[in-house]
């Protein structure tokens, strides 16, 4: 019998839900319509991933027999005691109201940094902030690990990262216009299986390969060449990680010297182009920021960087930047530069000229498809004003009462109390997992929303089981994707898993506060509503969506419509005095007076060359010669589904591969293959060697998403034994405007583990006791 396929969205792509005879869900496919599906989905139904389900609520031993603050230095290491949902949620009310009563809402601190679920209804992020915000509010964080400094940086600049984002010049006009694509930092299709809210159709591998069809010519400037794969030749310039900025400022420099840019764009697109010219030609230091002086510090020749300027000058050039290149330390550099270079140029907001933030990250750059606005859950208003900066986290814990610089703000770390988080991994994202483990020993507890037995969930105090995308029913949106899904609940939550809308439902009646949390809706009713106000709006900008109750019945909805910007800033272009930018001056700004005003010495009023930090002195470097990346893994959305068939797969005798040139390789007798272990100041871990000729000599990469594994817990710095790269990397801000994440500022050393290895833990589950003593 065959029986009718339904949809369901995970981030990383649509997925059709094949169901047996007895009408269970037995297996998924790729969507049908999808021209280059992503496979890390395809497991979610498998037993392996089944098998680390939270399938009970759980409450730590110790936080259980004596209370809140009990014992947190046995997180993560003694057993947990499963208890009925009434108590379980009778506890975390208890200690919500308890924690509000002494210590004010100011000491609870909402984490839900991470992708979570794909739903727009069951977004964790969104549920979880709804629900504090019902109860009185909570300290917040702001901006992002991915992209923590150009957030902050490109609304001064240009514009905000999500309007450009979304407003990224589509691949079918690079093709048909581009000629010369130049990008730092790649455009690795890997990062883009994946879009916020899910991908529907995946057009990176398409868009490149067209380009390469029309006779675009590729540069690509990154320490990987593995990081852009267009079907045929690409010039590759393996610079030295952390120094595109110095490259970037000696294109312009030629540009400036040789009379290549465009004046009249910038006398009428931007300001502050002469205050930034007296740092270019070393007017005001007494150095010229010219190829001869990048060369000695990025490793491109002088010759190739000189002719590179010429050559974009000469032709229709699109610039663009990965996000990995402001994860450094002064990281609102490049970016700024490349704003800045691509202002010279004057091609912006022309077809196939201008600059991309960048193409492959996620899927959403480069598509054709209309802008409307899809479904989204109100998080209600947030009664309390503290926030910090999200890669502060661990700062925040650690220095209660501390200070910060942020963005022309001095903000005061607050005395958390209780951390509440649904959605994400902060084991997974933060840097210097072994100083985050002795910050989370410091809030008297920690409650989590979790579907698996994750390191968070194992070193939390009370666990309560969510379900999956499969368990409930939702609808699946991404911005400048063309379908909507009506996520049908596919199968019966395993154990006694439950939706995070139920749990915060129930602890909201506990509290008082139900009404204001759900109005008065349930699921389906809140899904129709959601629709009808996305249909709304969605109907003003020319993109007809069909009533919910026509779209549940049909499964999916196609998203009609013009797109009305298919060239990044045309109209600003065309009259920036009518079609102003949001920045204080309407235009794009080369020198930025707000920024100046801040007085940062890490963040001056224009693009600038700053060394990063563990350069300082050279004694690091003799000592970790070798620069580790961290990217976006292939296998896996960051750390989600690690422990699925399709993740496990790509592990080399259980580790996380970490990818050397075959010159640092031989130089350590290593082999491929072979256990290794990585190690700074901050920590070490244990991978598995994986030699490439494709990796610039001195730089090593190790992907992210291994769950994290300290061989000891309990331990300051215990070896991890999974390949964790945050195990090593350094945590602290990028510069006081942004205080972003500098993930891609590391370095380390590598030498061959011959002792016996101890045993990958990741995916064990924890220990469970059958009652309180």
């Amino acid at each position: 019998m065959t029986h009718q396929r339904t949809l369901t969205t995970a981030h990383w792509g649509v997925y059709e839900v094949e169901y047996d005879d007895a009408g269970q869900a037995v297996r998924l496919h790729p969507f049908s319509k999808d021209p280059d599906p992503s496979p890390i989905g395809l497991h979610m139904l498998s037993d392996e991933v089944a098998r680390l389900r939270v399938r009970r609520p759980a409450v730590r031993k110790s936080w259980l027999e004596h209370g809140p603050g009990s014992h947190p230095e046995r997180r993560g290491q003694e057993p947990f005691v499963e208890l009925p949902w009434d108590e379980a949620l009778d506890l975390v009310a208890k200690e919500l109201a308890r924690v509000k009563a002494e210590h004010s809402n100011r000491a609870i601190f909402g984490g839900s940094y991470g992708w979570s679920s794909a739903g727009r209804f069951h977004h964790a992020q969104s549920q979880v902030h709804r629900f504090l915000n019902s109860i009185g509010g909570y300290v917040r964080h702001q901006d992002s690990y991915s992209l923590g400094a150009a957030r902050v940086l490109m609304p001064h600049v240009v514009a905000t990262m999500e309007e450009l984002m979304s407003l990224h010049t589509g691949w079918d006009v690079l093709a048909k216009n581009c000629k010369l694509f130049v990008t730092f930092g790649g455009v690795p299709r890997k990062n883009a299986q994946i879009n916020a809210g899910g991908a529907t159709l995946h057009h990176v591998k398409g868009g490149l390969y067209a380009m390469r069809d029309a006779g675009v010519r590729f540069v690509n400037v990154t320490p990987t060449g593995e990081d852009l794969d267009t079907g045929g030749d690409v010039e590759w310039l393996a610079i030295r990680p952390n120094t595109d900025a110095a490259m970037i400022l000696a294109l312009c420099h030629t540009l400036f010297v040789e009379k290549l840019y465009n004046r009249e764009f910038l006398d009428r697109c931007t300001v502050g182009f002469d205050k930034f010219t007296p740092y270019l030609t070393g007017e005001k230091d007494g150095q010229p920021k010219d190829a001869a002086w990048a060369e000695k510090i990025t490793g491109i020749p002088a010759s190739r960087i000189t002719a590179l300027a010429r050559e974009m000058a000469a032709t229709r050039t699109t610039v663009s930047i990965g996000w990995s290149l402001q994860r450094s330390h002064h990281g609102e550099q490049p970016f700024w530069a490349l704003i800045t270079l691509a202002c010279m140029l004057g091609q912006i907001g022309l077809p196939g000229g201008g600059f991309g933030v960048g193409y492959g990250p996620v899927n959403l750059m480069g598509s054709a498809h209309p802008k409307y606005s899809g479904p989204t859950l109100p998080q209600g208003k947030n009664a309390v004003g503290d926030f910090i900066p999200v890669a502060r986290f661990t700062d925040m814990l650690l220095n209660p009462g501390g200070r910060v610089s942020y963005n022309g703000q001095d903000l005061t770390y607050p005395d958390i109390r209780l951390v509440y988080w649904a959605g994400g991994n902060p084991f997974h994202h933060h840097q210097d997992l072994n100083r985050l483990m002795v910050a989370w020993r410091k809030p008297e507890t920690i409650v989590f929303h979790e579907q698996f037995w994750t390191p968070a969930a194992r070193m939390a105090d009370i666990v309560l089981p969510a379900t999956t995308t499969l368990e409930r029913p939702d609808i699946g949106y991404g911005s400048r994707e063309p379908f909507l899904v009506a996520m049908k609940k596919a199968r019966e939550p395993i154990g006694e898993a439950r939706d995070d809308y139920w749990i915060f439902s129930e602890i909201t009646r506990r509290l008082g506060a139900d009404d204001v949390y759900t109005e008065g809706r349930d699921t389906m009713q809140w899904l129709a509503h959601m629709h009808e106000e996305s249909r709304q709006k969605s109907a003003k900008v020319g993109v007809p969506l069909p009533s919910f109750e026509e779209f549940w019945e049909a499964g999916i909805a196609e998203a009609k419509g013009e797109n009305r910007e298919p060239v990044m800033l045309a109209k600003f272009r065309s009259d920036p005095a009518a079609n102003p930018l949001k920045t204080p001056s309407g235009k794009i700004e080369i020198f930025s007076e707000k920024i100046a005003s801040f007085g940062y010495d890490d963040c001056p009023g224009h693009a600038t060359w700053l060394e990063p930090i563990e350069w300082l002195g050279g004694e690091t470097a003799e000592r970790y010669p070798l620069h580790m990346l961290s990217d976006q893994p292939a296998d896996k959305l960051h750390s989600q589904l690690d422990h699925s068939p399709h993740s496990r797969a790509t592990k080399i005798k259980g580790r996380q591969p970490i990818t050397l040139h075959p010159r640092d390789a031989a130089a350590r007798g290593i082999a491929a293959g072979d256990l290794v272990r990585v190690f700074n100041d901050r920590g070490a871990c244990l991978a598995a060697a994986r030699l490439s000729d494709r990796i610039r000599p001195g730089v090593v990469r190790l992907s992210t998403g291994a769950w994290f594994d300290p061989a000891d817990a309990g331990s300051n710095r215990p070896l991890e034994k999974h390949g964790n790269p945050n195990a090593l990397t350094l945590d602290i801000g990028a510069s006081k405007l942004s205080q972003g994440c500098i993930a891609q500022t590391c370095l380390v050393e590598i030498e061959r583990f011959d002792g016996p290895a101890p045993a990958v833990t990741a995916h064990t589950l924890p220990g469970f006791a059958a009652s309180v003593s």
